[in-house]
């Protein structure tokens, strides 16, 4: 059925092509361009689709398309937006961007460095233009009542006056962080949009003493057009004007070659009817050779396309499906702003970089990019629905995320002290470093539980994170532990814990044994009970355990589990001269713990709510558990 309707679309267009090769469009009575190609005003060079309203040369509107009128006054080039106008400086037509500044500030110039903005920049109906991404806005604040100190570097005080009310002032700012920060009782408010690159690098004081030379730089806007560029470049080649054929309210889809014998066309001027009879078969030829590279084209695009569209269209269904669940959707240019164009770099992992930013509201947040080449979406769909179903205070909370094309990014809230790995592996012992003590380390292993505990039997899905370690533990301001980083989660839609993987998942040290081999047991929510082990066992000693056990070493000596258990006191530092009780109660606890966590099988772990409640009762109760058996 699909080949079928590309079939006939392909006939569909082989016919068209060659009626349009053989018969150009007639002439339409009195619309006609003239064959000056383009106009100026100033050092403004005008052409399709801008016309200029007071030129000779393009006084039809169909020259160029309506709502693409420019007015030249006293050489000076001016775009109405809206009521106000808005002078040219530039324009771009291979980008499609036209760069703009209020006419006010020109008008005003002599006294421009103390220039007041009057008005908000308002596209009004005028729909075929869009602010382009480069810009950034200034917001001024106008004869303030309220005074701040924190506001004294953005105050412009060559508008400062004493009015009825007393002491007047007035403000710029380029950056909007918190709406309870800024200035009130004000008796005008204006936002205008500038170029981003002519703000970012200055400071508070020089935004406020070259805001005006700022607004003179303007912004630009994008505009949206036709795809006729190629076809408007072959009819100007030939003497003809590209422009619109209008008849009455009637507007055709795309441009039309307005040539000088008053003929209307899509075609180049100067051929007759004689010259394409002389030229048909070449035509023809021609149009079947494109219609042959449009198959091979298509048929490349489903062979070697295919997976990639599978893909995003997962991803995208997935988006429609929780749409009402999943946490608030940002577009990458809003994602570039909220970290200052990724210019505070937190980490870097095998899933992308993580950057510090801040949203509207000044809540700090950690963005991270995701791998534009890293797998197939999975992780992406993964850490988002993951974390779409949590909400406890042990796991880490998705404010947003960004799906634009191939750049994807999960929006987290922001921990200020960081991730676990750095305290426990520091060249500072644990014992040295008060905010660390062994009470601090253990509240923290008792919170990884608890929150594990949540994901495996708390939320409504179950899930399995697969990548329990220390480097996926953040704490916070006050060092609670949040688990993040779900990008291996596995989601358990059943009741059962039997979980159905073929990829081996995780990182090295820290992967149960039935994800090496199913000859140990089945995969479930005890693979991350032994991750946990591990990382608890980490925590005591403060040392790697990859380090001394490699996947591929065979002998007990270098086993890691096996060197803890047959160094108990050396391994916890038991020794060291004026630990207490409690103290050395929390480490052998811990230990013990983090033994019977590692059990080479699953079914002689303990499951994480034993876990929790191994940790918090008496440790007289605990009882030492069996060597672990070598892989």
């Amino acid at each position: 059925m699909a080949g079928a309707a590309v079939s006939f679309l392909l006939l569909a267009f082989l016919v068209l092509s060659c009626l349009l090769v053989l018969f150009p469009i007639p002439s339409c009575g009195d619309y006609s361009c003239p064959t000056s190609l383009s106009s100026s005003c100033s050092n403004v060079n005008v052409s399709y689709p801008f016309w200029l309203s007071h030129d000779p040369n393009q006084t039809n509107s169909y020259c160029g398309h309506q709502s693409f009128m420019l007015s030249c006054q006293d050489h000076i080039p001016i775009l109405r937006l809206g009521d106000h106008s808005y002078r040219v400086l530039n324009i771009n037509y291979a980008d499609r961007v036209i760069s703009l500044s209020d006419d006010d500030i020109f008008f005003h110039a002599p006294e421009y460095s103390c220039f007041r903005v009057w008005r908000n920049v308002s596209l009004g109906s005028n729909t075929r233009f869009a602010y382009a991404y480069t810009n950034v806005n200034l917001t001024f604040f106008f004869n303030c009542t309220d005074t701040y100190s924190g506001w004294s570097n953005n105050m412009i005080r060559c508008l400062r006056y004493g009015g009825p009310k007393g002491n007047l002032s007035s403000y710029v700012f380029s950056e909007i962080s918190n709406d309870n920060s800024l200035p009130r009782n004000c008796a005008g408010v204006v936002v205008s949009p500038v170029l981003q690159s002519h703000v970012f690098d200055l400071s508070a004081n020089l935004l406020v003493d070259r805001y005006a030379g700022i607004l003179q730089t303007g912004f630009e806007l994008q505009w949206t057009g036709d795809n006729a560029g190629a076809n408007c470049a072959d009819c100007e080649r030939s003497g003809g004007r590209c422009g619109y054929n209008t008849i009455g309210d009637e507007t055709l889809a795309s441009a039309a070659c307005f040539c000088p014998d008053g003929t209307i066309g899509v075609s180049p001027c100067g051929r007759r009817r004689k010259q394409y009879k002389g030229w048909m078969i070449g035509d023809v030829i021609w149009v079947i050779v494109g219609v042959i590279i449009a198959c091979l084209f298509l048929i490349y695009l489903r062979h070697f396309r295919k997976q990639g569209e599978r893909k995003d269209q997962a991803i995208q269904d997935f988006i429609l499906q929780y749409e009402s669940t999943i946490p608030k959707r940002y577009n990458y240019t809003e994602i570039k702003r909220m970290t200052k164009s990724f210019s505070d770099k937190l980490g870097e992992g095998g899933c992308g970089s993580v950057f510090k930013g801040s949203l509207r509201d000044g809540c700090l947040v950690a963005v991270k990019i995701l791998s534009e080449t890293k797998g197939n979406g999975e992780e992406f769909i993964n850490e988002v629905a993951s974390i779409s179903r949590t909400s406890h205070v042990n796991i880490v909370a998705l404010l947003g995320f960004c799906l634009e094309g191939s750049k994807r990014a999960l929006v987290y809230e922001f921990m200020s002290n960081g991730s676990l790995d750095k305290f426990i592996f520091s060249k500072n012992s644990i014992m040295e470093d008060n905010k660390l003590s062994w009470e601090k380390l253990y509240d923290i292993a008792i919170g990884i539980a608890r929150g594990l505990e949540y994901l495996h039997r708390g939320c409504k899905t179950r899930i399995v994170h697969f990548d329990i370690k220390p480097h996926n533990i953040l704490l916070d301001q006050n060092f609670c532990p949040k688990i993040s980083d779900f990008g291996l989660a596995k989601l358990c839609l059943r009741k059962g814990s039997i979980i159905s993987t073929i990829a081996m998942r995780g990182t090295p040290g820290y992967i149960a044994p039935e994800l090496f081999s199913r000859s140990f047991g089945t995969i479930s929510s005890k693979s991350d009970v032994y991750s946990y082990g591990m990382m608890v066992l980490e925590m005591v000693g403060g040392r790697k355990n990859y380090n001394n056990a490699r996947v591929a070493d065979t002998t007990s000596e270098n086993y890691f589990p096996h060197w803890v258990y047959d160094n108990l006191d050396k391994y916890c530092n038991l020794k060291i001269s004026g630990m207490s009780y409690e103290t050395e109660e929390i480490a052998r606890k811990m230990i013990v713990v983090g033994l019977w966590c590692i059990q080479t099988k699953p079914e002689n772990r303990p499951s994480i709510g034993m876990v929790v409640g191994m940790l918090e009762g008496d440790i007289r109760a605990l009882q030492m558990p069996p060597k672990p058996e070598l892989y």
